[in-house]
């Protein structure tokens, strides 16, 4: 072995000084996940990796140099659709120690990357988020000023939102039952049934299998003004015997029970990211503002759940017969009405073998269509034709029952 030798007669062994750098990590597996405005790519690890990025045009690349690393995973199935945003996925040794990994892409992205550490059922991976342009927005055509255009009445948006997604699996039951794939199925069974509603339309947070942090959820819901917010969820206690559908509104002022704050706490999980964040926490106005809206939103939410509760009454027991509060961070909406349903335990076999099977599956999105459709007949805003109708047949009862006036 070769060694050095100090003047103190100290010795320092070469192989400790050259065991001092970086051990080459192993890239493990590789993950696409596409979603309609971004695609993500997640290297597995063995263990935590130095990296580099960067962007090629003409043609469109994004290149991802790994310092000291080896490469075992199986490159990911690539979608051959026209849309496809990743068309290859290559790499090579780069130099006696790194790995590069070239993607070459259909459009122009814009790329960042960041590293996880090991989490739950999932070691050390580095992300990469590919974000781009999902088309050119429809041009606005200004009406003549000379003949205003009078507001014609909108439909009532409902937010539905499937929880989890991607690398977020959400809760598992003993049979292998993910999460996010039974509440996608009852998402869109429920966003079938909204769009059939006359008067109401739905719009999907998660329309595929892909993960869209809880703040990304709170923000697609208000881009799109949604008059409600309705996370799904089918998530799992620590005791089997638990049982029953749910409705949540948020709570800061802690939880109503010990299974709500159980659940808070593992959905709060799915990311680091929460809340409203406000552009001046010192604005006293502002606060007081917000909080204003918000204890009205809370209210409002309130009330619409004890309708959900009603109808899921119908398809499922009961975990609790009340309303439950805890602090979501996916309801902290301050300007929407929002919801989290567990429609079921997956970690109770029972209640596992209904998320399974699509007869029940399409019965809790009936059970929740029924609850939100009551309320905004009786509750209908103001500017949406669902108003408009609640007028109609309003006017209607007058004329056949003049005693009503």
């Amino acid at each position: 072995m070769w060694c050095l030798r100090t003047g103190r007669g100290g010795l320092f062994t070469l192989g400790l000084l050259l065991g001092m750098s970086a051990q080459a990590v192993t890239v493990e597996g590789l993950r696409l996940w596409p979603a309609p405005d971004h695609t993500r790519l997640v290297f597995d690890l063995d263990g935590p990796v130095q990296h580099s990025l960067f962007t090629l045009a003409d043609p469109q690349r994004v290149v991802i140099d790994l310092n000291a690393a080896d490469i075992t995973a199986a490159l990911p199935t690539l979608s051959k659709s026209s849309e496809a945003v990743v068309k290859d996925i290559r790499y090579a040794k780069r130099g006696q120690t790194d790995l590069r990994v070239v993607l070459d892409l259909s459009r122009p992205v814009k790329a960042k990357s960041f590293s996880l550490k090991p989490q739950g059922e999932y070691g050390y991976r580095l992300v990469l988020d590919l974000e781009y342009d999902t088309g050119p927005a429809a041009p606005i055509k200004s009406p003549p000023k000379e003949l205003p255009m009078a507001p014609h009445p909108r439909d009532v948006v409902i937010a539905i939102d499937a929880g989890h997604g991607g690398d977020d699996s959400g809760a598992l039951g003993r049979k292998g039952t993910r999460e996010k794939d039974v509440v996608l199925k009852i998402a869109k069974y429920l966003e079938t049934l909204v769009n059939q509603q006359p008067g109401m339309k739905a719009v999907m947070i998660r329309q595929g299998d892909y993960f869209i942090s809880l703040h990304q959820r709170v923000e697609k819901a208000r881009e799109a003004q949604a008059d409600l917010f309705v996370s799904i969820h089918a998530d799992a206690f620590n005791d089997r015997r638990a049982k029953g559908s749910s409705v949540f509104v948020l709570s800061e002022h802690g939880a109503s029970s010990q299974v709500a704050r159980f659940l808070a706490d593992s959905e709060n999980n799915s990311d680091l990211v929460g809340g409203v964040s406000l552009d001046d926490k010192d604005d006293l106005l502002k606060r007081v503002l917000v909080d204003m809206v918000r204890n009205s939103t809370i209210e409002d939410s309130h009330n619409i759940a004890k309708y959900l509760l009603k109808g899921l009454r119908q398809v499922n027991s009961l975990h609790k017969g009340r309303v439950e509060q805890a602090g979501f961070r996916v309801l902290k909406a301050p300007d929407i009405p929002s919801v989290l349903i567990e429609t079921a335990f997956i970690s109770n076999p029972s209640e596992e073998a209904k998320l399974r099977n699509a007869a029940h599956q399409e019965g809790f999105a009936k059970a929740i269509f029924k609850g939100i459709v009551t309320y905004f007949k009786q509750n209908p805003p103001p500017d949406t034709r669902m108003a408009e109708l609640w007028q109609k047949k309003q006017r209607l009862a007058i004329r056949d029952n003049p005693s009503r006036s």
